[in-house]
């Protein structure tokens, strides 16, 4: 907060170096050096001329100290006003009233003073005027008119000084504004870069790990049982497994420059694929009314659309599959579900897919906050992902 209160406070400063700052402190400036000087021959007497004198070299100060010493400027400036204040009684042509109302115009307008010591500086001159003209024996309406002149030089001060708070406050504003906007930039810039990273760990340790295994079996095959045919058989499926997984791989680096299209359109995309792929039956459904979640929530349920296709090609081939995409108030549901195929016995149909696929979908799905459920119904398989929308 200090750190915060010292960086206004500079810009502060900052403001009085432009243009309007110049034009201000010449004018006043010229107005000081002015009123003295064009005063007639003989009104002003060495009272006045000492205390006009204090009154410019006080203003002189505030001049040269303000972007320096900015209290100690001030200082002199209420001193400069209050003497030429008290030369205003003695002195009948307004010469000592312009001079004080210069300093007191330019002391209501800073933004580093509190109201409350403008209205104090304002009083003490009003009350220093009043005593001259009293003092000088002064008719009473000099005095009071003299008082009135202060006061509206100052109301109009003060009305300059709230634009220039007004103005400050919002120039923080805007800054603050445009702070928020980048580190909000920047953590969704980091939270896509994040879940790019995910998408290719997730392909290359899957695509990896499968290609090591077949790799693994090859060479035993090869080297152990001499089996060149399952060796090969292997090197084939081995090569194939690096062939799908530079093509996810090259997917997941799409989306780094791509926006990820809609669930629906999403999966239209891969099922048409999946049917051109393997020439089988898939049917897709969209129920609800379609909208577009986040985008990490997109690419969860592209994924797990992907895994367990790929698990009912392989544990079901040419088995009807039926994938549904439904937009709930609150969620978005997708299910797909592999009809069950006439295998022989012991094939394996029906099982439960084997390895870590669908664990990998459901620690996916739980950092986007949705769940993922794989069962067995009617023969065939069932998966459902449900993410929040």
């Amino acid at each position: 907060m200090i750190d915060r209160a010292r960086q206004v406070e500079r810009r502060s400063w900052r403001t009085y170096l432009s243009p309007g700052w110049r034009v201000e402190r010449s004018i006043g400036t010229i107005m000081m050096v002015a009123a003295p000087l064009t005063a007639p021959p003989g009104m002003l007497t060495a009272l006045t001329w000492t205390l006009l004198g204090l009154s410019l070299a006080g203003w002189a100060a505030f001049v040269l100290l303000e972007r320096r010493a900015p209290a100690g400027a001030l200082v002199v400036l209420g001193a400069s006003a209050l003497a030429a204040a008290a030369a205003a009684g003695p002195t009948a042509d307004g010469t000592a009233m312009i001079m004080s109302c210069v300093g007191l115009v330019a002391f209501s307008m800073h933004t580093r003073p509190s109201p409350l010591v403008i209205i104090a500086v304002t009083g003490a001159a009003v009350t220093v005027v009043v005593s001259s003209c009293v003092w000088s024996a002064r008719p009473a309406g000099d005095a009071f008119g003299n008082a009135a002149v202060m006061l509206v030089v100052v109301v109009l001060g003060l009305s300059r000084r709230q634009y220039r708070v007004q103005a400050e406050h919002a120039h923080l504003l805007l800054e603050q504004t445009r702070r928020a906007q980048a580190e909000h930039a920047r953590a969704a810039a980091l939270d896509e870069r994040a879940r790019i990273a995910r998408e290719i760990h997730d392909v290359l340790a899957q695509s990896l790990g499968a290609l090591g295994v077949q790799l693994e079996l090859a060479d035993a095959l090869l080297s152990e049982k001499h089996d060149l045919d399952g060796g090969l058989a292997q090197v084939r499926r081995a090569r194939r497994l690096a062939a799908e997984g530079l093509s996810e791989a090259r997917q997941a680096v799409t989306a780094l420059r791509e926006d990820t299209p809609p669930p629906a359109e999403a999966l239209a995309r891969l099922v048409e694929a999946h049917r051109a792929d393997h020439s089988a039956v898939v049917d897709f459904e969209v129920r609800g009314t379609p909208r577009s979640p986040a985008p990490a929530v997109t690419v969860c349920l592209v994924r797990a659309a992907r895994e367990a296709l790929t698990n009912a090609a392989r544990h079901a081939p040419n088995a009807a599959i039926t994938v549904r995409l439904e937009y709930r108030a609150a969620t978005v549901s997708l299910v797909i579900r592999n009809e069950s195929v006439t295998r022989p016995a012991g094939d394996g149909a029906g099982k439960r897919p084997a390895g870590h696929g669908l664990t990998g979908m459901r620690e996916r799905l739980a950092l986007v906050g949705g769940v993922l459920t794989a069962t067995e119904v009617q023969g065939g398989w069932q998966v459902v992902a449900e993410v929040p929308a």
